[in-house]
């Protein structure tokens, strides 16, 4: 059963990260997509939990008022929950921010570590994202949980992006940085380590991603749709598409059932290996 997908609801970013592979990769694609109907199929095949993020090739505040009407539609829907992700530049009204928190909307803010690394990949936005996370937390009463890319300077310099996020007690979901300034699987994943003995609450995921230190969910999890169509995963858009977004679940799920590679190495890096 498929458990777990993202979603695009835009393709406008304000930043242009250093290592953001869809910016890396050119993807700057904007073709209409009908969201609502993914939702439909959604409510349509969770008889279990179902999670949607709502993230993706663009920072979805931009674009608030569609993704409140998206959160909105699947109120109704009681196997299903959903998070989402920004970049922090834009903060939200308070009764914004209180709308996300009485949905149960998770958020979380991406910020890579202390000032200096921050600025260095993520366009000088760590002032400005860090300053969000205060806002954010005075409305609800808590820190979001962070979303940090794991790359060879954190690698470099572990103990310092560690010792960042342990103040504010939140999760934190390390990303390994993939494409051009990527990081081999094995030193990402014993930086994790690293965090998870500091006594840092650092994600782990099931069949989802090893790119947030789970194994691959290809075919099962983490499906991606954006600019109407399909992909089995984020990193996956230079690959030819799963299918157009109009389609079902239970025909996703036929579809992956041909899919036979080890899961504890990324699909896309084992993909293209085969080819050369």
């Amino acid at each position: 059963m498929i458990d777990r997908i993202c979603i695009s609801i835009n393709n406008r970013c304000n930043l242009q990260c250093r290592y953001c592979h869809f910016h890396e990769k050119g993807y700057i694609e904007a073709i209409p997509m009908d969201i609502f109907e993914i939702l439909d199929h959604v409510k349509v095949y969770a008889k279990q939990k179902f999670k949607i993020g709502f993230v993706g090739d663009g920072e979805a505040f931009l674009d608030f008022d569609k993704l409140r009407s998206y959160i909105e539609y699947i109120q109704d829907a009681p196997f299903v929950s959903a998070y989402t992700i920004t970049n922090g530049t834009v903060d939200l009204p308070d009764d914004d921010w209180r709308f996300l928190e009485d949905h149960k909307i998770k958020v979380g803010l991406s910020v890579d570590g202390y000032k200096e690394l921050h600025n260095l990949n993520r366009c000088n936005s760590f002032d400005k994202a860090m300053l969000t996370a205060e806002h954010f937390k005075e409305v609800t009463g808590h820190y979001p949980t962070w979303n940090a890319t794991v790359g060879r300077e954190s690698i470099e310099n572990a103990d310092k992006v560690i010792d960042f996020f342990k103040p504010f007690g939140t999760r934190v979901s390390f990303s390994r940085m993939i494409g051009k300034y990527g990081i081999p699987l094995e030193e990402y994943r014993e930086f994790l380590l690293k965090a998870e003995a500091s006594g840092l609450e650092v994600r782990r995921g099931g069949k989802d991603c090893t790119m947030y230190g789970g194994q691959c969910g290809a075919g099962i999890n983490n499906y991606f749709f954006a600019n109407g169509k399909v992909y089995f995963c984020g990193n996956c858009i230079d690959l030819p598409p799963v299918a157009d977004s109009n389609i079902t679940f239970e025909e996703l799920e036929k579809m992956a059932q041909s899919l036979d590679f080890d899961r504890n190495h990324c699909y896309k890096e084992t993909f293209v290996a085969r080819q050369y």
